[in-house]
């Protein structure tokens, strides 16, 4: 097994930094004005409630989805087909909560096939449908400008920009049907991807994406939320035991895909503040990542940092002289732009990388030194070793390695850090963290 000083380390760390000059094209490339064009035109439909009109060619629900498939092959005929388009439903039988009437939930999702890796999905969400106060009513108007008008035209954006690239894994850009009924696209979308075998690699879903101004008066047009949670939900009761002697409390899938987002963020929009929020959601709320991670997928929702409660779920009014809806002129589409630039870089980034390590495995109790083994991964240049401190929510330090898949770092306790191993490509970009998942037997 091989060894190394802690000085190699550090320098290995300082000299192993990579940028990929393709996404400032990608964060150059979005634009405001196609990000407006498309929140005005989905505010216009009138409504999107998921109950409301499916036959008009200019309002409600069916309108409006038809109009993004549209949008979607428009993209795809642009390069070439490049974009496998279509609907995925699902029927759902009225109930006594928030289907008043029987519906088919209608997705509309956009694949862009990966060369390398096409049964690995990186997925990017916005929700299509819209609501007023009254969530079983489908027929007052309900523009949704921000919920959700903005998270479903920066997924569209996202698509426009990054079908100009070739990536090694596949991408789906999707609008969701149902979330303010009790997120049935995502559970819809969730399942067929269980059915069908396929790889998510992770979620991540966008829900007002462009609000700069909250309740309480903050205006900030530069910082945003990362929400995920801690450890899935699917995990075995052995698996929670272990965690009460081994750690791992906040290092769960989603938990690393939050880490992903954070640092690539920092590294090409560094005038950006992701900030990370230990939490699935807001409180006692609910977003359409849920239904992935339900599932035993990796998922996160990506939203604006300080809300308008006044501008969310509410009948267009005024009222004690605050004027109440989720109208257009309540939109900041500069910001929008650039949360809609965090997800396009992701993606391309995520979409770029080898698959990460599995199998990892960890020792080093009462040593002075700790140990790793992991499969060695298709596609991998190399390998980082990552490690941080038990109380930091990013990964600070790390080491670099090629041509072995055990490695041991000397003079590091394991009981004072947690570790992680992600994989690098030829290309420099990295694999999401795997955290450690067993134990080396001595």
């Amino acid at each position: 097994m091989k060894k190394i000083t802690f000085l190699i380390i550090l320098l290995a760390s300082i000299t192993n930094a990579q940028t990929d000059t393709r996404i400032y094209d990608i964060v150059k490339n979005v634009k405001t004005e196609r990000i407006k064009k498309d929140i005005t035109k989905l505010a216009n439909f009138g409504t999107r409630h998921t109950l409301s009109d499916t036959i008009s060619n200019t309002r409600g629900i069916g309108a409006a989805r038809r109009w993004i498939k549209s949008e979607f092959d428009k993209i795809s005929k642009n390069c070439g087909d490049c974009l496998n388009v279509q609907y995925q439903k699902d029927f759902v039988k009225k109930n006594k909560r928030r289907i008043v009437k029987d519906v088919m939930i209608v997705n509309v999702v956009a694949i862009q096939k990966g060369s390398k890796y096409p049964n690995r999905y990186i997925i990017m969400s916005g929700d299509i449908d819209s609501r007023v106060s009254d969530p079983n009513d489908f027929r007052s108007d309900s523009p949704g400008a921000n919920d959700n008008a903005s998270g479903m035209a920066g997924t569209i954006e996202a698509a426009r920009v990054l079908s100009k690239y070739t990536f090694e894994n596949s991408i789906i850009y999707v609008g969701l049907s149902g979330e303010e009924q009790g997120l049935f696209g995502g559970r819809g979308l969730a399942k067929h991807a269980k059915e069908k075998g396929w790889e998510i690699i992770g979620i991540m879903n966008n829900d007002m994406i462009g609000n700069i101004k909250g309740v309480d008066g903050i205006i900030d047009n530069r910082t945003f939320r990362i929400f995920s949670e801690p450890t899935p939900i699917t995990e075995t009761a052995k698996q929670r035991n272990a965690r009460r002697f081994y750690g791992g409390e906040v290092d769960g899938i989603s938990r690393q895909l939050a880490r992903f987002i954070h640092k690539t963020t920092k590294k090409y929009m560094p005038e950006m503040n992701p900030k990370m929020i230990y939490r699935l959601d807001r409180f006692g709320r609910g977003g359409h990542h849920r239904p992935f991670n339900d599932e035993g997928f990796a998922g996160i929702r990506i939203m604006e940092m300080h809300e308008n409660y006044t501008q969310q779920h509410q009948d267009i009014r005024n009222e004690d002289r605050i004027e109440y809806g989720d109208k257009l002129k309540f939109v900041n589409f500069d910001y929008a732009k650039k949360l809609t630039a965090v997800n396009a870089i992701n993606l391309a980034s995520i979409a770029w990388a080898p698959p990460a390590p599995k199998n990892v495995k960890i020792g080093g109790a009462v040593k002075p030194a700790v140990s790793f083994k992991w499969d060695s991964v298709e596609g991998a240049k190399g390998y980082k070793i990552y490690w941080r401190d038990t109380t930091s929510p990013t990964w600070d330090h790390f080491t670099y390695v090629e041509n072995t898949t055990e490695f041991s770092l000397e003079g590091i306790v394991v009981d004072n850090f947690f570790f992680g191993i992600a994989s690098v490509g030829e290309n420099g970009h990295e694999s999401i963290v795997s955290f450690p998942s067993g134990l080396i037997q001595n």
